[in-house]
């Protein structure tokens, strides 16, 4: 006898939902689709008690199931065709996204579909605050480090920004990136230094206490100070002033230092321990931007002549140090040609 009876239509397989959090964005602040997959779900699964997320779910009205299930755990709660949503821990559940790996690529089992829907994303910037909760945590735990003060690493920001030119002048890229990363380590650490400044809480982490006497301050207020000062030298962008050229930004900027700092001087804030040839151009450029009546100095020798040189390059808008710099490069490879030796950057 012939069946002629329908089919039997196939049970729906569901879905598991892989909820991905970033630890940089606080607890709660999750996106719009990521809360209507959390209510519409018929179960979400964490297996981390202490998951920060967990108490913005609770007060949001929904339920979490602690516990570790495995792939076909997992797949078998999905049966009918229903939602199971994966709170992973901060670093994520290998053996979770493994075994469901294994069993989707089996072909033996009827697979829910996976998805992975990110609930919060990462800023511009973010990974900065690793840099400052790696930092903290180094400063605490390193021998060397925790007993690092301001005036000891000094010679290394000096060191830092040096290797930070040489990187520019070579155009090598990857070399920028690590040597702009080094001069960054620098300022995260002198601002976690900072922070232990007057520090009398007798925990052993008052390294710096007493150095210079001053009020601590934080990596926050270094950048903080940092925003207000762009802000309020920005008027152009961030106010009503008009500027449409680099000369008019400059003459805003001027405007605005000068009204901040108030100096006697135009030499004020001019450090002198920096290479001659930029100090001489320094010098230059502040009796020409303020107008300053006063004479080069005549003298015998040869640091006279190379004032007059670093004075007569600020004028024409080069750089004496930098072009003498890149002189001396072509100079060094051409030592090292009549050497027999490659070239110095191979």
């Amino acid at each position: 006898m012939t069946d002629h009876s329908e089919p039997t239509a196939a049970e729906p397989t569901g879905r598991i939902v892989l909820l991905t959090t970033s630890h940089r964005v606080a607890p709660g602040v999750l996106s719009w689709p990521a809360w209507q997959t959390l209510h519409a779900a018929d179960r979400v699964l964490c297996a981390d008690p202490g998951h920060p997320q967990l108490p913005y779910l609770r007060e949001a009205g929904i339920e979490v199931t602690h516990g570790t299930p495995d792939a076909h755990e997992l797949v078998e709660a999905c049966a009918g065709g229903r939602t199971v949503v994966v709170l992973p821990g901060g670093e994520g559940d290998q053996r979770l996204t493994d075994g469901l790996a294994r069993l989707a690529g089996s072909g033996r089992v009827s697979m829910p579909d996976l998805e992975l829907l990110p609930g919060s994303y990462d800023l511009p910037g973010a990974r900065l605050l690793d840099l400052v909760q790696v930092m903290d945590r180094v400063r605490r735990e390193c021998p060397w480090t925790s007993q690092q003060t301001h005036k000891g690493l000094a010679k290394y920001a000096i060191e830092e920004a040096y290797e930070l030119v040489e990187a520019i002048e070579d155009g090598d890229r990857d070399e920028l990136r690590e040597e702009l990363g080094d001069v960054l380590l620098q300022v995260v650490f002198h601002a976690r230094i900072a922070e232990e400044a007057g520090r009398a809480d007798g925990d052993g982490e008052d390294g710096e206490d007493g150095e210079d006497g001053e009020e601590a301050f934080s990596i926050d207020d270094v950048a903080g100070a940092l925003v207000e000062k762009l802000i309020h030298r920005h008027p152009h962008v961030f106010g009503d002033a008009k500027a449409e050229t680099p000369e008019d930004v400059h003459a805003h900027w001027q405007r605005t230092k000068a009204v901040e700092k108030q100096r006697e001087s135009v030499t004020d804030g001019i450090p002198v321990g920096q290479p001659g040839l930029a100090l001489a151009a320094k010098l230059a450029g502040r009796v020409r931007t303020g107008g300053v009546d006063v004479e080069l100095p005549r003298g015998e020798g040869i640091g006279y002549e190379l004032l007059e040189l670093a004075a007569r390059a600020e004028a024409a808008g080069i750089d004496p140090e930098t072009a003498l710099r890149a002189a001396a490069r072509v100079y060094r490879d051409a030592i090292r040609a009549a050497e027999g030796v490659g070239d110095a950057g191979a």
